[in-house]
This record gives structure tokens, sequence and C-alpha cells, in this order.
């Protein structure tokens, strides 16, 4: 007897091992950003082997700031968009912060340090904006950025005329240009503000709100949760990041440039969408965006280490995000 069930014990051992393994695959594909992962570990290789200097320090540091960047201001639109809205307004609302930032700094006599604060504060007032016209008065999202994009792009154009302002002085550059324990401040700056917010959405009531708000907006109300103030929060924090986005960018330039962040709409979605995040809402993580952001820029960068012409990176791109549908779809489906 005791014979019997050790060789039935034996027996079964590989297939528990099988279920276990199939167990491990089945939960990494369930992740909302194993899909991105995978893209970015293959392309990363591909390039490193096809180029001579993709791994150079000084093209990573490239990498790395372009993605920062773009990554701020995703970040942002997934907190938008995990509450089950939209921010079309991110890539203007950097723009006018940055400008506003750089008058700041050169005419209204703000101290440095204080420039960045101070522009992060103007940029929540650009996404509390959208914040009281979507939360508080239900309007699409769709239709309420999309007007305060122009209004906020115009309002650029109107106070510089087209023209930069600049210089805004060395003591500034350093948030731009400067490096802590060898990585640029504004990369060391997004990884920060990634982690933050990863613990701000799993660890606080705020966090676990949006989720809720996300996932069924109705049911989160019955359960008590401020679905109004939940949805006003996440546009002015979406404003903010955009803000922090544009006047780092403008200290790397040391300049506050009319056309700041006029790319960064597509690149923003693109990367929380590449992340895993739901346009439905209710879904997504803060990490799935940050590998996002750096596959945009990985990929960029090689289009240019591969002297693919700059008109086809707008096509590549494009299809990156029709598979990254595609891919989220079938996962759900699975």
């Amino acid at each position: 007897m005791e014979r019997t069930m050790d060789t039935a014990e034996m027996t079964d051992t590989p297939n528990i091992r099988t279920r276990r393994k199939k167990t491990l695959v089945q939960r990494f594909w369930a992740w909302e950003a194993s899909g991105v992962l995978v893209a970015l570990a293959v392309l990363f290789t591909l390039l490193a082997f096809a180029t001579d200097n993709f791994l150079s320090a000084y093209n990573v540091s490239v990498v790395m700031r372009q993605a920062a960047f773009v990554g701020l201001v995703a970040l942002g639109q997934t907190l938008v968009l995990l509450v089950g809205g939209i921010d079309l307004s991110v890539g203007a609302a950097a723009g006018l912060s940055s400008i506003v930032g750089a008058l700041a700094l050169t005419q209204w006599g703000i101290h440095p340090y204080l420039v960045i604060p101070f522009t992060m504060a103007f940029g929540f007032f650009l996404g509390a904006v959208n914040g009281f016209f979507v939360a508080g008065l239900r309007l699409n999202p769709f239709i309420v950025t999309l007007a305060t994009w122009e209004i906020f792009a115009g309002l650029t154009l109107v106070i510089t005329k087209g023209y930069p302002i600049r210089p805004l002085g060395e003591q500034f550059q350093i948030f731009g240009k400067g490096e802590i324990l060898g990585l640029p401040v504004p990369v060391v700056i997004f990884f920060a503000t990634a982690i933050v917010l990863m613990w701000m959405l799993s660890q606080t009531r705020f966090g676990r709100n949006i989720f809720a708000v996300g996932g069924n907006r109705d049911a989160a109300i019955l359960a008590g949760i401020r679905a109004n103030r939940v949805e006003f929060l996440a546009f002015g924090l979406a404003g903010m990041l955009s803000a922090l986005a544009g006047i780092l960018f403008a200290s790397r330039m040391d300049a506050g440039q009319p056309s700041v962040g006029e790319g960064w709409l597509m690149g923003a979605i693109t990367a929380a969408i590449l992340g895993g995040t739901s346009l439905r809402g209710g879904q997504g993580s803060i990490v799935g965006t940050v590998l996002g952001a750096l596959l945009l820029a990985v990929l960029a960068n090689g289009t240019v280490l591969m002297n693919v012409s700059g008109f086809w990176q707008r096509v590549i791109v494009g299809g990156v995000v029709l598979v990254a549908i595609l891919v989220d779809l079938l996962r759900r489906r699975g």
C-alpha cells in the first residue's frame, strides 16, 4: 500500500512542477506590463548588437533623459486614465507652465530653487481647470481637454509671441543638466516620482479610490467614495507633473521654449497604453508606464542610430500602439 502511494506521488511530481511552471507563466502574462517588458528586452538586445554606440554611457544618458521628460507627463496621464478619463492638454500645459516658470525666474524675481515648486503649483491649477469641468460639471473629458489644449497653447503664443525666454541662468541649469550619483537630475526626479506614485496607489486610500472610481464609478459612489473629488485631483496631478516635465526641459535647454510639449501628448498616452493602462479605466500600473516610456525612448533612439528617416518614427510609434492594444485585448480574452 505504501509503495503504491509512493509511486503515485512520484508520478504526480512532474505534473505538479508543470502546473507550477504554467502558473508562473500565466501570472507573468496576466501582468499588465508583461508585453512591454518583453518588447523592451528584445529591442534593447537587438540594438546592442546592431549598433556600435547604443550602450555607450553618453547614449544611455540621452535615452534616459528623453524617457524622463515624456515619462513624467505619462505618469500624470496614467492617473487620469485610471479614473476613466483622458487629458489631451498635457503637452500644452507643459509648454505654458514652462513659460510661466521662465517668466517667474527672469522677470518676477523668484529664486531658482523655488521656481520648480512654483511651476508645479501653476500646473496643478491648469489641471484643476480640466478637473472642474470634467468632475464638477460632468462634461466629456475628451472635449474639455481638447478645448483647453488649444487655450493653453494659444496663451503660450500670446505671452511669448513665438520667441523663447532666455537665458535662465547657470544656477537654474542644474535641474536639467546636473547629475546625482552619475544619473541626470531629470531621470532621478522621474524615478523618484514613479516610486511615490506607486506607493500612493497601493498604500493610500486615495490611490485605492482611483482604481475604484475607474473600475465602476457608480459602485464607488454607493460605497461612499467622493468620485468627483478623486477625478478632480487626478486631473490636477496630471497638470502638475506636466508642468514639472516642462520646467525641467526648460532648465535643460536654458530657455522657455514656446514649442515645449508639442509632441509629448502622443508619447504620454502611448507609454501608458503600452504599460497596460486601460482606456476604460480601473486597470494599469506605474511600473508599466515607466517601462512604456523607456521603450519609446529606446525605439526613437534606435531609429536615429540606424539612420531611419525621422518621418518613419511616427509611423513606427503608431504601429507599436496598435500592437500594444491588440496584445492587451488578447490578454484580457485569455
